[in-house]
């Protein structure tokens, strides 16, 4: 554990401390932040005292970040939640908008300091030691992404970047330096073992053992996972951020059983019913929204920020000593398809049909008919073959039958030869949307 007292600490423990943090920043909202002294006033609350504590905070408004976009103009690029003044700013990243436009991320040199922390605790979880030598493939250029890779340095590890789109760069550097771990999405994970396939390069026997994914679902899907694993000869954990309150809040342990708040302390969390906004209590088992709500950051704090991340939650202390709170990402809440008043995520399709290897490479595109998230039976999805595999319309049947039975939504399988569906360097397409 990169910090055993804190990662170890008892979860009620946690949340005392974290009900003093909560106060203390809604009160610095309160008095900086121009975006929330308006959208909390407007729901009725004058001060920070009457807001209360982590107790009453599913009674606050939540944040999208539809009203953050909403609220930049020329004058205000970062928009008017902005909570420091320039002089104290020390980074900005960015995200690209739905328009082309950046969403900008504004950092103090404390923020990206417990930016670092969290990504070390979250990255640390993974088995990964001082000493040893990992290999990166996330760009650190104007993506929030790459304040993630401070996280090795923080750790005492040998750090070797390649960034996006370099695969004979990193293939060469894994063959020579021999790295022991590497960090991808999982959908670059996958491409790798097909293009290593391909040159005969033996990726089971090169030096990485251990595969952190992060950046998309995915890396959590037993069947993927598995397939990851016996390709890569790797064990594989996964982490997950949000650019917006942070690069890798949460992060998997060897147990593989849910990713670990590692940002505790630093952000809070919650779940709702996404159709609702209904707060769901947290108990092991619990599924909805993620929401989250920073603690103690400076520049652009965030109060019930809608990540739109659809997750499963563990509350039961882990194996591994941590205390912290688990989850499993399931899907993007806006990338949510509705069957015939059925919710089904794209990567649940997928990882049924990943139960059809060696049949079938894994690789699917599904492709609404309609515009919006509302489809009516039956859904259409490509599903490529495997290399030499020849598609029956007996395999096809077998492969909607199953998505019926465990998702409970009906499909039109198309099988589409090996190499026909988009690969990817860094995260995958799984919908093909219809103009809106």
């Amino acid at each position: 554990m990169f910090e055993p007292d804190v990662e170890t600490l008892p979860w009620r423990d946690q949340i005392r401390l974290d009900d003093a943090l909560y106060r203390k920043q809604v009160a610095y909202l309160m008095a900086r932040s121009r975006f929330y002294q308006g959208k909390l006033r407007d729901a009725g609350f004058e001060t920070a005292e009457s807001v209360g504590g982590l107790n009453a905070i599913a009674g606050l408004p939540l944040t999208e970040k539809s009203e953050i976009r909403a609220s930049c103009s020329e004058a205000e690029p970062m928009g008017t939640h902005v909570a420091a003044p320039m002089d104290r700013i020390a980074r900005i990243y960015s995200t690209s908008g739905t328009t082309g436009t950046p969403s900008y991320i504004p950092l103090t040199a404390q923020d990206l300091d417990n930016w670092v922390t969290t990504s070390a605790r979250s990255y640390s979880a993974s088995g990964i030691e001082r000493g040893e030598a990992i290999i990166s493939t996330y760009n650190a250029g104007p993506f929030a992404a790459g304040a993630a890779l401070g996280a090795f340095d923080r750790l005492g590890m040998c750090h070797i970047p390649v960034g996006t789109g370099n695969t004979e760069r990193l293939m060469t550097a894994i063959r020579l330096l021999k790295p022991s771990a590497a960090v991808m999405t999982p959908s670059y994970a996958a491409y790798l073992g097909e293009w290593a396939a391909d040159r005969g390069f033996d990726l089971k026997g090169s030096s990485v053992r251990r595969l952190l994914v992060a950046g998309e679902p995915g890396g959590g899907e037993a069947k993927l996972r598995a397939r990851l694993e016996e390709t890569w000869g790797a064990r594989v954990t996964e982490a997950m951020g949000i650019g917006d309150i942070g690069v890798s809040l949460w992060g998997e342990c060897e147990e593989q059983c849910g990713m670990h708040l590692g940002a505790r302390g630093f952000v809070h969390a919650e779940l709702i019913d996404p159709e609702t906004e209904a707060p769901v209590a947290l108990a092991d088992g619990a599924k909805g929204e993620l929401v989250l709500t920073h603690l103690r950051h400076q520049a652009a704090p965030m109060l019930r920020f809608r990540t739109r991340d659809h997750v499963e939650i563990w509350t039961s202390v882990c194996r591994c000593g941590r205390t912290a709170p688990r989850v499993r990402c399931i899907g993007r809440t806006d990338d949510l398809l509705i069957v015939r008043g059925v919710n089904v995520f794209p990567s649940a399709i997928r990882d049924v049909v990943n139960e059809f290897a060696p049949a079938v490479s894994g690789v699917i595109l599904i492709k609404p008919v309609a515009a919006g998230p509302r489809q009516e039976p039956p859904l259409p999805v490509s599903v490529e073959l495997a290399r030499d595999s020849e598609g029956t319309p007996e395999l096809a049947e077998t492969i909607r039958n199953r998505i019926r039975d465990v998702l409970v939504v009906s499909t039109r399988i198309e099988l589409v030869p090996w190499g026909t569906l988009q690969r990817s360097e860094y995260k995958s397409k799984l919908v093909q949307h219809q103009a809106g």
